[in-house]
């Protein structure tokens, strides 16, 4: 079970950080990331003042939705942040509120079929590594005019931070937030709890925290089928 005192102590400790880094706390957001947790986590999240939460699996998610309280569920926003299956979408269409892992056309069609108008933010790979997804910045901008055309919300852009030297995360960062401002997005959506400075001063003005709140998550059985 989380503690949600923990939480909401560890939460303050991540806003602090936010600050000292030149961000402002009250307008950078924070996704709590409940991948790998219990149930026990998301009503942490909430009881500590953080809405967004963020998931990466359909089954785990679906599973954990209905152990929830209707009211906690009510104050939840969903954020989808894993690589996302085009075959899952109609799964979570009714559950997930914004998309943050979209990275191909297939994907776009998929998600304006099913949950038409929805949230998205599309994901930028910074560094190559197809096992986490994003879209190629020279590929990115068709992405979101496909997306737009197809009539999905574009509120932004999310990337994972590549290996490196804090100075190189941080000019990796910054690329993002000016593939956002090129593209009038509004969320650059970069930074986890190893890299929140170097996000927040790239810009972000949304950040993936996990580990920073809920301690290190724990060995992730899959279940027969998997996600």
């Amino acid at each position: 079970m989380i503690d949600p005192d923990d939480v909401a102590r560890r939460a303050e400790r991540v806003r602090q950080r936010i600050a000292d880094a030149g961000g402002d706390p009250s307008r950078i957001g924070i996704v709590a990331v409940t991948k790998g947790f219990d149930a026990s986590a998301l009503e942490a999240a909430a009881s500590a003042g953080m809405m967004m939460i963020g998931e990466s699996y359909a089954q785990e998610l679906r599973a954990k939705w209905d152990q929830l309280n209707p009211e906690v569920q009510d104050r939840l926003e969903v954020h989808f942040i894993g690589r996302l299956q085009s075959n899952k979408v109609r799964q979570l269409a009714g559950l997930v509120d914004l998309w943050q892992s979209v990275d191909r056309a297939r994907l776009v069609n998929e998600i304006s079929r099913h949950r038409p108008g929805a949230e998205v933010f599309v994901q930028l790979d910074l560094s190559g590594a197809s096992t986490q997804g994003g879209c190629g910045l020279d590929n990115a901008p068709s992405l979101v005019t496909q997306a737009r055309d197809a009539g999905l919300d574009v509120r932004g852009c999310m990337a994972i931070g590549p290996q490196g030297s804090p100075a190189d995360i941080e000019a990796a960062f910054t690329e993002v937030s000016r593939f956002a401002d090129r593209h009038d997005l509004e969320h650059r959506c970069i930074g986890m709890s190893a890299d929140l400075e170097q996000a927040v001063r790239a810009g972000s003005t949304v950040v993936r925290i996990g580990a920073a709140l809920f301690g290190e998550r724990p060995a992730r059985i899959t279940a027969s089928g998997g996600d």
